[in-house]
């Protein structure tokens, strides 16, 4: 049932914003030089390399991509990048590898192999399920740029302190599957995306949390 919802809302995902898709193609090309899509292997289900498919947003560095980027201020982030990472929308692509079957709509966030590589044993269980657009972890970890941008050594931070947390959401997550969880991350994923401000979000949680608790009692 999940493939065919991630099928179905891809596809219709793509159809509906393709003027969208074409013009904001337009911009990342005209803004800076290196083409409008940016490529990169990541681990997927089964631990099997593929192809992510992101806007470009940032200039070509001879030094090759870096993993971490620790804020929209980072030099090598180009102006159209800083507007397309504000609002997510250079994940949009992404929506083709949803419909190819290489990701879900919703589901851990792939890796690079490099960090995949320092996964435990029962870390790499979240490998036995498709990689995602959104996730649990996002969600909880939204200002995750910000918490490296105060830290001497980012690279290191995520991967001892926020790399597990994150693997530790999505294993709740893994062994919770439902069709109400999917639609539910799908749902708060759009709020962050539309820029409600997170007092608003939580205040929001909070009532939700309130509510289901007074009618378990």
């Amino acid at each position: 049932m999940r493939r065919l919802f991630d099928f179905l809302i891809a596809a219709t995902g793509i159809m509906l914003l393709s003027p969208v898709l074409l013009l904001l193609a337009l911009l990342v090309s005209v803004d800076s030089k290196g083409g409008f899509l940016f490529r990169q292997w990541r681990v997927g289900k089964g631990g099997k390399d593929f192809l992510l498919l992101k806007f470009r947003t940032m200039y070509r560095h001879p030094a090759g991509n870096r993993q971490i980027t620790v804020s929209n201020k980072d030099p090598l982030i180009t102006s159209m990048g800083v507007f397309l990472r504000r609002y997510k929308l250079d994940e949009l692509p992404q929506l083709f590898n949803v419909l190819k079957g290489d990701m879900s709509m919703v589901g851990p966030r792939p890796e690079v192999r490099k960090y995949v590589d320092l996964y435990t044993v029962h870390q790499r269980q979240i490998l036995k399920i498709k990689p995602g657009i959104t996730d649990i972890a996002s969600l909880i970890f939204d200002n995750e740029s910000r918490m490296l941008e105060k830290v001497a050594d980012p690279e290191t931070f995520y991967i001892k302190r926020i790399m597990p947390l994150k693997i530790r959401f999505n294993k709740v997550y893994m062994l919770n599957i439902s069709l109400r969880k999917y639609f539910s991350i799908i749902g708060w994923s759009l709020l962050r995306v539309s820029h409600i401000t997170v007092a608003r979000l939580r205040k929001s949680e909070m009532l939700c949390r309130e509510w289901l608790y007074n009618r378990s009692i």
